[in-house]
């Protein structure tokens, strides 16, 4: 009987846990802030508690004295990934970061690789807070009781997704990340971006495959604005109606907010055309985003690395492109060309140094890799990050209402002048895989 007690305590425990939204944790020892949940270096996440480590392995609890805090830090010399049980809904984040004794040097991503912030570097004794805004997702349809009445469809290796696992995961990579707290609050206020499209959207989780969405969060105010992305590899307008992604947005879409529509590589396929299903679609999306008080945002599909004897980018998307920009201005919605501005930077890159952009390397650059990659569709996290710039310089150029929520990540973008490859900061995380990702 009390064995049948004890379960059903924790059980219900866990049921409260699940529905909590408010989060206070001390990472470092047993030496805690009044108020704090305490978080050390054997904190492995338990299904019952509902929070905790990935992987334990490697990590090391640091604790200088003074300040409960920020006196202490969880620290490791490999990527390692904090996550939470918490309901769908936008949160801020709360990060201090720093050590007293020394010095850091923290990247953070969310979900699949989400970027978040970059290359954070403290001095020593110095420790820096800094807050993201996060967008958590399940693939649960509901009504406004609460009440399930659908659910999105997804594809076998999309459960193998960080961002469909009911989880907040949190990754801290870096040549010596260093974590004191962690605070997440909802945020009930910022403006969301839903992104929907294919696997150059997408929020991918393996390298070396990576897509502007998932890029997109580095360069927005936090608090002010989160990115949702919704987008899928292999999706066109019609696979995204018929899995429900789109239901699940116009299920929790806000007046004020915002849909980024990007498609036409799929759309492109045998069988699909401009006139069977692709203007028809657009359309209606438009006109529903409306009607629910959003604001539609038209993408244009970035170019494939397709050269000609002149090294000018060739049009491989047929008439698609053109097809969006029409539909803008019929439809008096905004327009972001990715089109057109991936043609400028591509072509600013030329033929060999745009491989550094794209999925091209040599044979077991990867775990099972045995073959060499030369993928000219999909991009690798540098090339992801510059498209990124470029839907950001667009937003700026443009002076659309979102100009005012751009962050200070934003340099002046050139395409013309693309960033050195070379240059680029990406601490790779620990998932990988060959496997290319669905589409073309």
């Amino acid at each position: 009987m009390k064995s049948w007690i004890r379960f059903l305590t924790l059980f219900l425990g866990s049921l409260l846990f699940a529905q909590q939204t408010s989060f206070r944790f001390d990472f470092g020892t047993d030496r805690t802030e009044n108020g704090f949940i305490p978080i050390t270096s054997t904190s492995k996440f338990d299904k019952k508690i509902g929070y905790g480590f990935m992987d334990i392995s490697g990590l090391k609890s640091v604790d200088n004295g003074g300040n409960a805090l920020t006196g202490d830090f969880i620290t490791s010399e490999k990527p390692f990934y904090f996550s939470v049980a918490i309901p769908e809904g936008n949160y801020n984040i709360i990060l201090n970061l720093g050590d007293t004794e020394g010095n850091s040097e923290t990247t953070v991503r969310v979900e699949n690789r989400r970027l978040m912030l970059n290359d954070i570097k403290t001095k020593k004794g110095e420790i820096i807070e800094k807050q993201i805004t996060v967008h958590v997702k399940d693939s649960i349809i509901r009504n406004q009781e609460g009440t399930q009445i659908g659910i999105v469809k997804l594809k076998p290796r999309e459960r193998k997704y960080l961002h469909w696992d009911n989880l907040l995961t949190i990754e801290f990579n870096d040549k010596a990340p260093k974590v004191c707290s962690v605070i997440i609050q909802p945020n009930k206020t910022a403006k969301t971006i839903y992104l929907t499209g294919d696997s150059t959207v997408v929020d991918a989780q393996y390298e070396p495959w990576a897509s502007w969405g998932q890029m997109l969060p580095y360069f927005f105010v936090p608090n002010e604005v989160v990115i949702a992305n919704y987008a899928e590899s292999g999706e066109t307008l019609k696979a995204f109606e018929d899995r429900h992604r789109i239901d699940k947005i116009w299920n929790k879409i806000k007046p004020g907010d915002y849909l980024f529509i990007q498609f036409g590589h799929n759309d492109q396929k045998a069988g699909n055309s401009i006139k069977s299903g692709y203007r028809k679609r657009l359309k209606e999306w438009i006109l529903k985003a409306k009607e629910l008080g959003a604001i539609p945002v038209l993408v244009t599909s970035m170019n494939r690395r397709v050269f000609d004897g002149n090294n000018k980018i060739v049009n491989t998307l047929d008439d698609f492109p053109d097809a969006m920009r029409e539909i803008a201005k019929e439809e008096k919605v905004d327009l972001i060309d990715l089109n057109a501005l991936s043609k400028t930077l591509f072509e600013a890159m030329g033929p060999e140094e745009a491989k550094k952009a794209f999925v091209h390397y040599p044979a077991n650059s990867y775990p099972n890799q045995p073959a060499a990659l030369a993928d000219d569709t999909h991009f690798n996290t540098y090339g992801a990050y510059e498209l990124a710039k470029c839907v950001v310089k667009s937003i700026v150029d443009q002076s659309l209402p979102l100009k005012k929520y751009i962050s200070k990540n934003d340099k002046n973008f050139n395409p013309n002048k693309p960033d050195k490859a070379e240059d680029f900061h990406w601490p790779e995380s620990v998932f990988m895989e060959s496997l290319k990702p669905d589409g073309n």
